[in-house]
């Protein structure tokens, strides 16, 4: 293999229906991807990333840096947490890992385990908003952009998910989407639809997903590879566009 398929990401890119895999599993769909192409992949994702943590790591992970050099094609596999409701306010929540003693904490997290999900319906206000999404995905772009004008990009739509944790309901993901796909299109970047599989799988009563109603199970991680792959194939082969920095 040449290059390499560098993927930038959250949980969807390495969980499955029985919890989280290594960034080495061949069943992941970013690995998936890159044996189609025929390149090797480098992950980089967390459980929990918005476009504001992929943002940090971009600037903060140094093996993001080394990685950068050597890719031939860039993914932007994330936003699906962005366009979750999100009861408490981010900043707010985040903080609940903080509180001392324990079992205070516990207390909180439990409280707002039985707000979220009954609040959840109200779409508002969400983990992040569209216009602040898009912000953080334009700050990675252009400081790609910066120091590898030459390198093609991918931008994955976000999935939907069927969790009990956020009401089974996903009113952030429209706005969201709409928000990402015009931006992408302002930079003439390919997209990549993962609504739809990941919908149908959710849907399928035989499909067996992760209970957290959020992952996806191996066959979803199939089915997204085959969605994905050609549109990293072709931005592969075509002649990039010079970059708006």
């Amino acid at each position: 293999m040449s290059g390499s398929v560098l993927v930038l990401g959250d949980s969807l890119s390495y969980y499955d229906e029985t919890g989280g895999l290594s960034a080495a599993d061949r069943r992941i769909w970013p690995n998936i991807v890159g044996e189609r192409v025929g390149r090797r992949v480098e992950l980089f994702a967390r459980i929990g990333w918005t476009s504001r943590d992929v943002w940090w790591a971009t600037t903060q992970d140094p093996r993001i840096w080394a990685a950068l050099p050597h890719a031939d094609v860039l993914v932007l596999a994330y936003g699906g947490m962005d366009s979750l409701p999100s009861p408490l306010p981010t900043a707010l929540r985040e903080q609940i890992r903080y509180i001392r003693p324990a079992a205070l904490r516990q207390r909180v997290r439990d409280v707002y385990s039985w707000l979220q999900p009954r609040l959840s319906p109200l779409g508002w206000p969400m983990a992040l908003p569209p216009r602040v999404t898009v912000d953080y995905y334009e700050k990675v772009r252009g400081a790609i952009a910066h120091l590898r004008p030459d390198l093609p990009i991918v931008v994955c739509l976000p999935p939907t998910h069927d969790s009990p944790y956020y009401g089974n309901v996903h009113p952030g993901r429209i706005p969201t989407t709409t928000a990402v796909e015009r931006w992408a299109r302002e930079h003439g970047l390919p997209t990549v639809s993962f609504y739809e599989t990941t919908a149908a799988a959710f849907a399928d009563s035989e499909t067996t997903m992760n209970p957290d109603g959020i992952h996806w199970s191996v066959a979803t991680h199939a089915a997204i590879a085959e969605v994905t792959a050609p549109v990293v194939e072709a931005a592969l082969t075509a002649i990039p566009a010079p970059a708006t920095v």
